[in-house]
């Protein structure tokens, strides 16, 4: 094994980029859960240029909880308005109408568990690119990895790593420029399969 990861809603760009580089690897499951990552939360590209949205979760200690028993709060219909957005953002792309129906009864899984949610999501994501890749869950938390890249952190929407990634036609990229290192469904909705070609 190579690298450690978090979990990650729809992960950017970057994150299918890294585990192209390290298709055998850990996914951190024991970590206390940190606010404001990419756990949660994605970002597409909508009508009026970059649109950040999130997983809601049940609040009860959540700063001292491990990722593995984050429970996600449905006491909204966040789905729906989570669908009504991907549909507004990629329903003319190139790509969208062949996942959609597949892709539309992953969304709509009611999972109480974050973590099964992101890796439902993130298998089947996996399979359309053709990425053969393969997650092993850590058994307990060790905050420093002597051997392994650690991504756990690394990746975050607030951290500027200087990845860069060749650009590809967007739905919106006429009106508004090209957007880097959104959710990996832009990428996959726009490209395709072809969108191997940009993670390497």
């Amino acid at each position: 094994m190579t690298a450690i990861f978090s979990t990650a809603f729809l992960g950017p760009i970057e994150y299918y980029a890294q585990v192209i580089k390290n298709p055998d690897a850990l996914l951190e499951i024991h970590e206390h859960f940190p606010k404001q990552t990419y756990r949660n939360r994605t970002a597409i590209y909508g009508a009026n240029g970059k649109l950040v949205i999130s997983i809601p979760l049940k609040s009860r200690n959540r700063e001292r909880t491990a990722v593995k028993d984050i429970q996600i709060s449905y006491d909204s219909a966040w789905q729906m308005i989570l669908w009504r957005s991907i549909t507004t953002a990629y329903r003319s792309s190139a790509f969208f109408e062949y996942y959609e129906a597949e892709f539309e009864k992953l969304i709509f899984r009611k999972t109480p568990s974050l973590l099964d949610y992101n890796n439902s999501l993130h298998t089947w994501i996996l399979a359309k690119l053709k990425m053969d890749a393969k997650f092993t869950a850590t058994e307990k938390y060790e905050k420093k990895y002597s051997k392994l890249i650690d991504l756990r952190n690394s990746i975050h929407p607030k951290i500027d790593s200087g990845f860069k990634h060749s650009e590809y036609m967007q739905v919106f990229s006429d009106k508004m420029g090209f957007i880097p290192n959104l959710s990996i469904i832009d990428l996959l909705f726009n490209e395709g399969p072809h969108g191997l070609s940009v993670l390497k």
